[in-house]
């Protein structure tokens, strides 16, 4: 899996890439939240569910559907949120799917349930460039849980704040050229 300090950084370079006009800081919020949400699934280990299963780890937590269930019981709360139904529905849908891509993209584990009911089958994306990351605080505070982070600094955060640079700066200097 990619790392819990990771997963969040993809719905905020969405969210500060569409702007608070589109995104309220209280749906941000929501939405970086919803992209760690997926990993609550590490309690099946506690519990004796095999990594294997359906229940377990990247199973019908990482899916397609449960990211569809929680952005639609999170329009509940749009007025809160300050945004229309659709586009809370939206954000936290993607917030909460994008987590489960980024766990395709790691060098490790099982796959990810994307398709759960329907297939079972678990899938990772042809380009597996993040180093999966150890699961557990005492086997990430190692030399492996450092080279994890260095390579989703890299592949991720790095990307990730390059293009928020680029698509802001743009953005300034078109606005600043314009005649007053």
């Amino acid at each position: 899996m990619a790392t819990i300090l990771t997963h969040p950084i993809i719905p905020l370079t969405c969210g500060l890439l569409l702007g608070r006009q589109r995104i309220s800081w209280p749906l941000l919020t929501l939405g970086m939240l919803c992209a760690i949400l997926p990993d609550l699934d590490v309690i099946s280990f506690k519990l004796g569910i095999a990594y294997e299963s359906a229940f377990g780890h990247r199973g019908f937590s990482h899916s397609l559907l449960m990211a569809a269930l929680v952005a639609t019981v999170a329009c509940a709360f749009h007025a809160r949120l300050g945004s229309s139904r659709l586009r809370v529905w939206l954000f936290i849908a993607f917030a909460t799917a994008s987590h489960g891509m980024l766990d395709a993209l790691t060098t490790g584990g099982l796959g990810v349930e994307f398709f759960w009911p329907l297939n079972e089958e678990r899938y990772f994306f042809p380009w597996q460039f993040i180093k999966v990351s150890p699961i557990g605080v005492n086997r990430f505070l190692t030399a492996r849980g450092w080279q994890v982070m260095q390579s989703e600094l890299l592949s991720v955060w790095l990307p990730c704040a390059l293009l928020l640079l680029t698509v802001k700066s743009v953005t300034y200097f078109n606005s600043s050229r314009k005649p007053s």
